[in-house]
């Protein structure tokens, strides 16, 4: 059985130079499990790694797609476990790092993307609804059969909101339902998983400088190019945080302050859902940076505690 390895968090916590350094430590390679990473272009808004920053360190499912295209849960789930083979071939370690849950979970719970799950026809009338009466109007769908669903997605994740009431429709349960049934049994990998912690103030704080940084980096002239190359509001990638907030600003609709302090507003959420999120999977080694001084000692505990497991 293959062995896989995750590190995971919250926004802005400092996954990337805890995962470089235990990729050179462990022989491993990364493989990006964060929502916007994948897209080409957008490197400022998602604190994209560089390859400066890589550090020599092999990265799969960075800049695959075009801001343009849509991409899948299911879509994530095939290219990984494509990455984690050819990974594994080498007699070298697969590391998913990143924080979008969802993604981390297709690869680690037995989920099924099969096409008897599919309602082409309720989704096609779905996405007309949204066209006529808005986003808001077919996320309140959500709200009296799967609440927690309604709470995790945004009116602006159409296609996630569209594919929960789907689900719905489809096998009469929840999304949410449906996943805990999911046999943990039938997952082909020894599953090593960590997920990073720290004081909640302190982490909003990392956020709130994160966003500043970002914004001396020029975010404004990447929203403004991506704009220029035919990118849009209605595109996926252009809802992300940090960019939809942007457009809004570009499009005289609030000010620069406002664009800001919505997407450090957003980000502080984006973090909390995330951790919540994180919280319900049992195999999770938890890890609070605050118990530590340093990166490296940071390291050092989870390579420690990877050796006691006897599995690497």
């Amino acid at each position: 059985m293959k062995d896989l390895f995750i590190l995971a968090g919250p926004t802005a916590i400092g996954k990337t130079e805890i995962s470089i350094k235990l990729a050179q430590r462990l022989n491993g390679e990364v493989i990006s499990a964060d929502s916007m990473q994948i897209y080409k272009y957008m490197d400022v808004g998602s604190a994209k790694i560089s390859k400066a920053e890589m550090r020599g360190v092999p990265h799969h499912l960075i800049d695959i797609i075009e801001p343009s295209e849509g991409f899948s849960v299911a879509e994530f789930k095939e290219k990984a476990e494509s990455a984690i083979k050819e990974i594994t071939y080498k007699n070298k370690l697969p590391m998913i790092v990143g924080g979008t849950g969802f993604y981390i979970n297709s690869l680690i719970y037995n989920y099924s993307f099969a096409s008897s799950n599919k309602d082409e026809e309720y989704r096609d009338y779905l996405t007309e609804l949204a066209d006529i009466k808005g986003n808001e109007y077919v996320h309140s769908l959500l709200k009296d059969i799967d609440e927690e669903s309604y709470n995790k997605l945004y009116p602006n994740d159409l296609k996630r909101v569209i594919r929960a009431l789907e689900v719905y429709k489809v096998s009469g349960k929840p999304m949410s339902e449906f996943k805990e049934e999911q046999n943990l049994l039938d997952i082909p990998y020894n599953v090593h998983y960590f997920v990073l912690n720290m004081d909640r103030q302190k982490l909003y704080s990392r956020i709130n400088s994160r966003v500043d940084i970002m914004m001396e980096k020029n975010l404004i002239q990447e929203v403004i190019k991506l704009k220029e190359m035919g990118y849009n509001s209605d595109m996926q990638s252009m809802k992300g945080i940090g960019y939809k907030e942007i457009l809004y600003y570009l499009n005289h609709e609030i000010s620069l302050n406002e664009a800001i302090e919505m997407i450090k507003q957003g980000s502080r959420n984006y973090a909390k859902r995330q951790l919540t999120w994180f919280r319900k999977d049992p195999r999770i080694n938890w890890i609070n940076k605050d118990d530590f001084n340093n990166d490296d000692e940071i390291v050092e505990y989870i390579v420690s505690k990877l050796a006691s497991m006897k599995k690497l």
